[in-house]
């Protein structure tokens, strides 16, 4: 507990010499160092959460909330960019404006430092020795705040796994996901690569051209709230091969190649011909150009579309107990070539970081309800907007007489029904719309809870695993080899490529960077969408040529080489951290 103590001390120090202040970050209001936190608090108050990984806006309801309200006396006013039209436009104002939120969810990196240097978040160093919830993460802190002199942010996705083992659980963060039962239908086609699935997606279309809603079935719908240096859903089958974006580098889990998405034959250029020839045959939802994230999940939840990038999205939205009954659902197609990118359990904590904003009139209560949240009973109930994250313990899973956690009749509604009702006295409403609307996971749901000894994900549980078991995944199951789950049969058949944990950050964008940036990122995001329903191959190429051109005039290749830059760093980090895992 190196930083703990350090920490106290210093706090302890500067208090009585009157410098408790720091020369770039918030002062804690002259706070005192504590040791503890109040039992409760009289006053109800409100505070202002900006969280750029949030995908709802405004005050938090529901049964978190009702959690929230009585372990804190507090309200959550969920700030989102990604609701208030993306971008930084909304950060950049209230930054401007020297007040971001009393709570902030952003990344390390270079948005933390600037908000340091800019006194917009808080030292909450005087706090720290009271926050016991991470006494066994307090080495990831330290990494976090070195060089900060004092404890400014908090890492999240926290754990006790190895850097080199996957993070993700039973499934993968990315993978070709596709509607099994139809996939099954067609006699389980042959899928050597990616390619291969354009065909297979046209036939399973035509097996089934109408939702039971009447609504038109697309074996692809893809959405634009997303996209950031590039089209997000043109990123997502790289990580089919193994590649994950830094800025313009596609940068392969074990360093063993590093591309620029513009290269003639990159992996990002492929996803887009992907998508083109797909279109051709007319097996892209026209809408994508136009939609968002919710509404494309709504179609998939209404069996309108056909394939998924993630589990998180085609199993969570449609395999609910009456499909999966019927043997309908979402499951890995077995492409051969493809091995899959997966975040090794991060060594110091993943990219987003939790702050408390140098205006909060109440740090005091933020670091505690902070605190909480690294809990275990924080971790299952804030973390289950996170795939596998359990809920609440006496609402969604209780324990059986043998120690055991199982899911209630609530949760089983919740998790497998697809929804529930919560009681009134627990918040009411959907379980789904009083989810923490935080969107972050402060410890892994795969990290174990001592008192269980199993992961917090209900998923892993004997229990659940034995509760779901369908036509479907029992179908999916004999043809993958007798796998169980996901991850089992991807790394029985060395299909999973683990890129370990180092929590890297890059560093920031010089000013002339970040100004070319935001240029070449404008374009590439315009000319992908245009690239994709491209109405002939001559256009498709017409247009992938004008863009590079285009894209070489506003300075690309200036900050590719910038990037190129960080993720060789990045290895190297991801090599030192395995290395030091043993």
């Amino acid at each position: 507990m190196k930083l703990k103590r350090k920490v106290a001390l210093t706090a302890v120090a500067l208090v009585a010499a009157g410098l408790l202040t720091s020369c770039t970050g918030g002062d804690a209001q002259q706070q005192e160092s504590i040791s503890s936190f109040p039992d409760k608090w009289d006053e109800e108050i409100t505070i202002d959460v900006f969280d750029g990984l949030a995908n709802y806006m405004g005050i938090q309801e529901g049964w978190f909330a009702d959690i929230v309200k009585k372990k804190f006396n507090m309200k959550l006013n969920i700030i989102a960019p990604n609701v208030a039209g993306g971008g930084d436009t909304l950060y950049n104002t209230r930054v401007s404006a020297g007040d971001l939120g009393d709570m902030i969810i952003t990344e390390k990196g270079e948005k933390l430092d600037e908000l340091v240097q800019g006194g917009l978040v808080m030292d909450s160093a005087p706090f720290y020795p009271a926050m016991s919830n991470f006494e066994e993460f307090d080495t990831a802190v330290e990494h976090l705040n070195d060089g900060k002199d004092g404890v400014y942010a908090f890492p999240t996705s926290v754990s006790s796994l190895k850097p080199t083992q996957p993070s993700e659980g039973l499934d993968p963060t990315f993978g070709p996901y596709v509607r099994w039962d139809l996939y099954k239908a067609l006699g389980y086609p042959e899928l050597n690569t990616l390619e291969d699935l354009v065909p297979v997606l046209k036939d399973m279309q035509d097996l089934e051209p109408t939702a039971p809603n009447g609504g038109k079935v697309y074996a692809l719908s893809l959405f634009k709230d997303w996209d950031g240096n590039m089209m997000v859903t043109a990123k997502q089958p790289t990580t089919f091969y193994g590649y994950d974006e830094l800025g313009f580098v596609l940068a392969k889990a074990d360093g063993s190649d590093y591309q620029g998405i513009l290269d003639d034959d990159g992996e990002y250029m492929r996803t887009l011909k992907f998508y083109h020839e797909a279109n051709k045959l007319g097996l892209v939802d026209p809408e994508s150009t136009t939609q968002n994230y919710d509404t494309m999940w709504s179609k998939v939840q209404n069996g309108q579309v056909l394939f998924s990038w993630w589990p998180w999205l085609g199993q969570a939205a449609y395999n609910t107990d009456v499909n999966t009954a019927a043997g309908k659902g979402f499951e890995l197609a077995p492409v051969k070539d493809i091995n899959i990118f997966s975040y090794g359990a991060e060594a110091y904590g993943g990219k987003p970081v939790i702050a408390i904003g140098s205006k909060a009139e109440d740090p005091e209560r933020i670091a505690a309800f902070i605190d909480w949240l690294y809990s275990a009973e924080g971790t299952y109930a804030n973390n289950s907007q996170t795939m596998g994250a359990a809920g609440p313990q006496g609402m969604t899973w209780e324990l059986d007489d043998a120690g055991q956690p199982v899911l209630t009749e609530l949760g089983k509604q919740a998790f497998i029904s697809g929804e529930a009702q919560v009681p009134a006295e627990l918040g009411g409403g959907t379980y789904t719309d009083g989810a923490s609307a935080l969107n972050v996971t402060a410890v892994l749901p795969v990290d174990i809870d001592e008192e269980t000894g199993l992961p917090f994900s209900y998923k892993a549980w004997p229990s659940y695993q034995e509760l779901v078991k369908t036509p479907l995944s029992e179908d999916w199951s004999a043809k993958m080899g007798g796998a169980a789950t996901t991850m089992e049969y991807l790394e029985t058949n060395d299909q999973l490529l683990v890129a370990p944990g180092a929590s890297y950050a890059a560093p920031a964008d010089p000013s002339e960077i970040e100004t070319l940036r935001n240029q070449v990122k404008a374009i590439v995001i315009q000319y992908s969408w245009q690239m994709a329903f491209a109405a002939s191959d001559d256009e498709f190429e017409t247009l992938k040529a004008q863009l590079q051109e285009q894209a070489a005039g506003l300075g690309y290749d200036k900050v590719l080489e910038f990037d190129m830059e960080n993720a060789e760093s990045q290895n190297k980090q991801r090599e030192a951290v395995a290395a030091d895992a043993g």
